[in-house]
């Protein structure tokens, strides 16, 4: 690998690090963990609901952690398992009015940082840097 592949990988994972981390600081007077919003982000963005092996998947971790998380969310009121009309076995999981007002927060806290963090960035930069994500995100996920 390239000292250049390197510092790229390097500055790639640092970054998706710190911007999660930034936005958790933003957030904290929500007191929503991390992985409590983040797994509220993903589910609410869902064009349907998400099975929860779907989350766990899309957030990187664990079916057990996931279930744990969920587990966490149901009891405060943010979100509900519902058993999918197709398979009794899998639960689906659906935000709550109390879950979705939650998010509606999240997000605005989450764009208002974003417009202050790339303020100063360029926007012919902004677009080549997210082509270029893409397309990486691409070949990731084509990849067996």
């Amino acid at each position: 690998m390239s000292d250049l592949e390197e510092r790229f990988s390097d500055v790639l994972h640092s970054t998706s690090r710190a911007w999660r981390q930034a936005v958790d600081r933003r957030l904290k007077y929500l007191g929503v963990s991390q992985a409590s919003w983040m797994t509220i982000a993903f589910a609410a963005k869902a064009r349907s609901p998400l099975s929860q092996s779907e989350l766990a998947d899309k957030l990187g971790v664990e079916g057990a952690t996931m279930v744990a998380m969920i587990d966490r969310l149901v009891k405060a009121g943010l979100v509900l398992r519902e058993a999918s009309t197709t398979d009794r076995r899998v639960k689906r999981v659906v935000l709550t009015p109390a879950g979705a007002k939650i998010y509606e927060r999240v997000k605005a806290e989450a764009v208002a940082l974003r417009e202050e963090l790339l303020a100063d960035t360029d926007p012919k930069k902004l677009l080549i840097a997210t082509e270029l994500l893409e397309s990486l995100r691409e070949v990731i996920e084509t990849k067996p």
